[in-house]
C-alpha cells in the first residue's frame, strides 16, 4: 500500500496527514527555528493584480511554488507524496472535501450514427455492472494513497444529506460492492443480447473487435484510475483505445462532440463542489437528466420514467416533510445506480498549496478554486502582484449564459462577478452581499428553519400570488403576461421571497463604467422564458428541459419598488434553510455576470445565426460557441457592437424601455466600445477584479483590482479555522447475544468537548457480521461531548456471531461537514 491510509474518520485530514506522513519534516522545521531568529510577523496586504498562469503538471507547480514563481496553485493535490513535498518545502495549504472522481459514459446507441460501431454503454445494465467491476477500495487506498474514500452515489459523503440517508446509502454500497465475477456475468448477458459474441477472449460485433475509446485525463491520479479501469475492461474481453488527454483536449471529445458521433465511450470525470452543499436534492437532476446543462452529452441522457420522476420531484422540492424527502432520496439513490450514466468512484480530500505569506478564505467543499469568497479575501505579505497557477485556463468559451463550467475557468470568472448573497465557506448558508434585507414566507408545516437573523421567516396557511405579478412571457409581442391574465381564478404558492436592495444600489458600476440598472435584472428574467419559447427568435431547444422543470413550480415575480429596489418571488419549490429560499435576481448568471448591453451582443449574433450561447445550439447550427474573451467569436461580437451602437439598440425594447432611457442606452454602448478598444475583449464584470489581459496561446490571464468595487476588502475577514468534529467510540470489544452493550461516542474539537448547542445530530448504525445494516437511531447526549449508544438485549440477540461494526455519524451546525467513525467488536456465542 502506497502512502498513508485514512481511518474511518474521513474528515480529519490534518491530524492524519500531518502526524503520520509529515512528522519528520515538521521536526526538521522545529529544529531550524531553535537556531534561527523568529521571522518577522506577516503583514497582509490586499492584491492589486492577479496573474493567472497555466501549469498542467502538479509536481512542476509545486516546484514553481517552492521557487517563488507562484503564490498559490489552484489545482487540488490529492497525492500523499506531493503533499509530503509541500510540507518539506515549507509551503502551506488549505484543505477541502468536495472533490470527486467518476466514470462518465456515452449513452448513445446501441450503434453510433457516426461510425456504426457498437456502444456497450448505451445499455444501462452494462453501465450498472461497471459498479461491480471496479474496486473502489483499491482506487482509494492504492491510487489515492488513502487521501480518498469510496463513493457510490451522486451525493457526496462529505455533506449533510448523506448523513440523513446513511442507512439506505450503506445498504446499497454493500449491494454494489466489488464483485468482478458478477459484473462479467451481467456484461456477457447484455453484450450477447446486443448481438455481440466473444471469440478467443475478445468481444466482437459484426466480426469486428469491440474497441472502447477511453478518454483519460493526465493531470492527476485519474491517469492511474483510467489505466486501472482499462485493464479491468480488457480482462473481460474488450479492446481499449486509451486516449490520454489534458482538460482542454478532453473537452473537445466528451463535451465538444455529439455523443452519436462516437468519439468516446467513457471518460475519467472529476467534479468539485464549489460550496458546502447543504441540500443535494438537485444532484440527480444535474448528473442524470437533460435538465442540467445545454450540452450535447447531457441532452442525450434518457433516464427511466421512474428515475426521471423521482429526480424531478427532488429537484423541485416536491415534498412536504423530511420523512417524505428521505424516502425520495433513498429511492433515487437506488435508481441512480441502476442508471449509472456516471459511476462514482471516490470522494477526495484535496489540498490547495500556497505560500505561507498568503491568506485566503477556502471553502470546505470547493477549496479555494470553488470558494465564492476567494477573490474578496485574498491577501499576501506586501500585497501587489499575485501569481496564481492553475491546471487549465480558457478550457471552454466564456459567456455568462451557457459558457465554460470548468472549475478553473469559473474560479477566475467569480473574481470578476458578484452576487446578491455569498455562501458561508464552512456551513454553505448564504449571507447578504448586495441585498439589504430579505423576508421569507412558506406554507404552514413545511420543514424550513432559520439560522441567521438577517432574514425573517414566517409561516402562512395560504400565500396568494398578486394578480399583477409576472407569470409568463409572450415572445412575439415581447411582453410579460400576468397572473391575472393567465390565471383569472387566482393562484397560490408555497413560498414567497421578498428582497430589498440598499438605496445606493444603483451606484454600483460595471467594469466598463456603466452603472447597474433594473434593466440588468429584468433581462435575466426575460431570458429565462424567451430562450425556451419556440416562437422566439432566440429559441434554444437545449433550454427546454430546464425550463419545463422551472415552470413546473414557478408562480410569479414582481418588482414592487425601484427606490429602493424590491423584488417579490413566488414558487412552489423550497429549501430546508430559510436563507436558501431568498431569491435575489442579481444579474450574475450560471456562468458569470452579465450586463444587458453586453448580453445584447450575443443575443443579436445568435438571432443572426452567427454564434450561439449554448454548446448544443452551436453544434446544431454549426457555428461558434460564443466566447466573450477570445477566438473567432470576438470579431463577430465586435461587429454586432458597431451595429448596436449605430442603432442605439435596446433588446426587448417593449419591456426594457420602461427601465432605461435613450441616454442610458447610448452611454452603455459608448462605454462598451471604449472597453473593447482598451481591453480587446468583451467580458464586462462587476466583481472585485476586472479582466485586463487574455493570452490563450501563452496560457495567461491577468486581473486587476477594480477601483470602483463598493465594498472594503475587510468585509469578509471573519472566517477562521473550521470546527470539524473529531469522534472517538469507546466500548466493549466483545458482545454476548441477548445482553445489553453500551458504547460511548466522544465528540470534540481541538482537544475540547464539542458544545452540544453546536451539534445537529449524532446517530449510530450497527452492521452485522455479513455487513448488513441492522439498526440505526440517534444517540443520547449524556454530558460534555459524550453521547451514548445502547444496543439492547433484543438487538444483540439478533446479531450473528463474528466481527460486527458500530458506526457514529456526527453532524455539526457550525460546519456542514459530517464526521464518520466506526469501531469493530466481536459477537461471541
Amino acid at each position: 500500500m502506497r502512502g498513508i491510509s485514512f481511518t474511518n474518520q474521513f474528515t480529519l485530514v490534518i491530524a492524519s496527514v500531518t502526524m503520520v506522513v509529515l512528522a519528520a519534516a515538521a521536526c526538521e522545521r522545529r529544529e531550524e527555528t531553535v537556531e534561527e531568529a523568529a521571522p518577522p510577523e506577516t503583514v497582509y496586504s490586499w492584491i492589486d493584480e492577479i496573474v493567472v498562469l497555466q501549469e498542467t503538471d502538479t509536481s512542476s507547480a509545486i516546484a514553481r511554488l517552492a521557487a517563488g514563481d507562484f503564490d498559490m496553485y489552484a489545482g487540488g493535490v490529492s497525492s500523499p507524496d506531493i503533499l509530503e513535498e509541500i510540507q518539506a518545502q515549507g509551503l502551506a495549504f488549505e484543505e477541502s472535501f468536495g472533490q470527486s472522481a467518476e466514470l462518465t459514459f456515452n449513452p448513445s446507441g446501441p450503434e453510433f450514427e457516426g461510425t456504426g460501431e457498437l456502444n456497450p454503454f448505451s445499455e444501462p445494465r452494462i453501465r450498472e455492472a461497471m459498479n461491480l467491476l471496479v474496486d473502489r477500495d483499491y482506487i482509494a487506498e492504492e491510487i489515492y494513497g488513502g487521501l480518498a474514500k469510496p463513493r457510490y452515489h451522486p451525493i457526496s459523503g462529505a455533506f449533510p444529506d448523506y448523513a440523513r440517508v446513511a442507512g439506505e446509502a450503506r445498504a446499497l454500497e454493500m449491494e454494489y460492492a466489488y464483485d468482478p465475477q458478477r459484473a462479467e456475468e451481467i456484461i456477457t448477458e447484455q453484450m450477447e443480447r446486443l448481438g455481440a459474441e466473444r471469440k478467443d477472449g475478445v468481444w466482437r460485433y459484426e466480426d469486428e473487435p469491440v474497441e472502447l475509446i477511453f478518454v483519460i485525463r493526465t493531470e492527476d491520479e485519474r491517469r492511474e484510475v483510467g489505466d486501472y479501469v482499462a485493464n479491468r475492461l480488457e480482462d473481460i474481453g474488450f479492446k481499449v483505445d486509451r486516449l490520454y488527454r489534458t482538460a482542454d483536449e478532453a473537452s473537445a471529445l466528451w463535451i465538444g462532440s455529439h455523443p452519436s458521433e462516437g468519439r468516446f465511450h467513457l471518460y475519467t470525470g472529476g467534479w468539485i463542489a464549489t460550496l458546502v452543499n447543504r441540500d443535494q436534492a438537485a444532484a440527480f437532476d444535474f448528473y442524470y437528466t437533460p435538465r442540467s446543462l445545454p450540452q450535447p452529452l447531457y441532452q442525450a441522457y434518457e433516464p427511466s420514467p421512474e428515475f426521471d420522476a423521482h429526480s424531478q420531484r427532488l429537484a423541485q422540492r416536491e415534498y412536504s416533510t423530511l420523512a417524505e424527502r428521505n424516502e425520495l432520496f433513498a429511492e433515487a439513490l437506488r435508481l441512480a445506480l441502476q442508471d449509472s450514466a456516471r459511476v462514482w468512484l471516490v470522494d477526495q480530500v484535496v489540498a490547495t498549496p500556497r505560500q505561507p505569506s498568503v491568506s485566503v478564505a477556502a471553502d470546505l467543499g470547493g477549496g479555494v478554486s470553488g470558494a465564492r469568497l476567494w477573490a474578496l479575501t485574498l491577501q499576501k505579505d506586501g500585497g501587489g502582484e499575485f501569481r496564481l497557477g492553475t491546471p487549465g485556463i480558457l478550457t471552454e468559451p466564456w459567456n455568462p449564459l451557457d459558457g465554460s463550467n470548468w472549475v478553473y475557468d469559473q474560479m477566475i470568472i467569480r473574481a470578476t462577478s458578484d452576487e446578491g448573497t455569498k455562501r458561508d465557506p464552512f456551513t454553505g448558508l448564504p449571507w447578504p452581499q448586495r441585498i439589504e434585507s430579505a423576508e421569507v414566507t412558506v406554507q404552514d408545516g413545511l420543514p424550513v428553519t432559520r439560522t441567521h437573523d438577517w432574514v425573517t421567516l414566517e409561516f402562512a396557511e395560504r400565500i396568494e400570488v398578486p394578480e399583477d405579478a409576472w407569470a409568463g412571457w409572450d415572445p412575439v409581442a415581447q411582453e410579460f403576461t400576468t397572473v391575472g391574465e393567465e390565471h383569472p381564478e387566482g393562484m397560490t404558492a408555497r413560498r414567497r421571497s421578498i428582497v430589498t436592495y440598499p438605496e445606493d444600489f444603483f451606484e454600483i458600476m460595471w467594469h466598463d463604467g456603466s452603472q447597474i440598472s433594473t434593466a440588468d435584472i429584468v433581462l435575466g428574467i426575460i431570458l429565462t422564458f424567451d430562450r425556451a419559447k419556440e416562437e422566439s427568435t432566440l429559441f434554444d431547444a437545449a433550454q427546454l428541459p430546464g425550463y419545463e422543470s422551472f415552470i413546473r413550480n414557478f408562480r410569479g415575480i414582481r418588482i414592487t419598488s425601484e427606490n429602493p429596489l424590491t423584488i417579490e418571488y413566488y414558487a412552489d419549490n423550497y429549501f430546508l434553510d430559510a436563507e436558501a429560499n431568498v431569491s435575489t435576481f442579481f444579474p450574475t448568471y450560471a456562468h458569470g455576470a452579465g450586463a444587458w448591453h453586453q448580453l445584447a451582443l450575443g443575443i443579436r449574433a445568435e438571432i443572426n445565426e452567427q454564434l450561439a450561447f449554448s454548446a448544443d445550439k452551436a453544434d446544431r447550427l454549426e457555428v461558434e460557441w460564443a466566447s466573450y474573451v477570445s477566438g473567432p467569436s470576438l470579431k463577430i461580437l465586435a461587429e454586432e457592437l458597431e451595429q448596436a451602437q449605430a442603432e442605439n439598440y435596446l433588446p426587448y425594447e417593449p419591456v426594457l424601455a420602461e427601465y432605461v432611457d435613450d441616454n442610458e442606452v447610448a452611454e452603455r454602448w459608448e462605454n462598451l466600445a471604449a472597453w473593447y478598444e482598451r481591453m480587446n475583449h468583451l467580458w464586462v464584470g462587476i466583481g472585485p477584479f476586472k479582466l485586463t489581459g487574455v493570452r490563450p496561446v501563452e496560457g495567461t490571464v491577468v486581473l486587476e483590482r477594480f477601483e470602483h468595487f463598493p465594498d472594503p476588502f475587510e468585509k469578509w475577514e471573519r472566517f477562521d479555522e473550521p470546527a470539524i468534529a473529531q469522534v472517538d467510540i469507546h466500548g466493549p470489544s466483545s458482545v454476548v447475544p441477548g445482553e445489553e452493550a453500551v458504547f460511548e461516542i466522544e465528540v470534540s474539537y481541538d482537544g475540547r468537548p464539542y458544545d452540544a448547542d453546536d451539534i445537529d445530530t449524532v446517530q449510530y448504525l450497527v452492521f452485522d457480521a455479513t455487513g448488513a445494516l441492522q439498526y440505526i437511531t440517534g444517540a443520547e447526549h449524556t454530558g460534555d461531548g459524550i453521547y451514548r449508544a445502547i444496543l439492547d438485549a433484543e438487538l444483540t440477540n439478533e446479531l450473528q456471531t463474528g466481527a460486527t461494526r458500530i458506526e457514529a455519524v456526527v453532524v455539526p451546525l457550525i460546519v456542514s461537514i459530517p464526521t464518520f467513525e466506526s469501531r469493530e467488536f466481536v459477537v461471541i456465542p
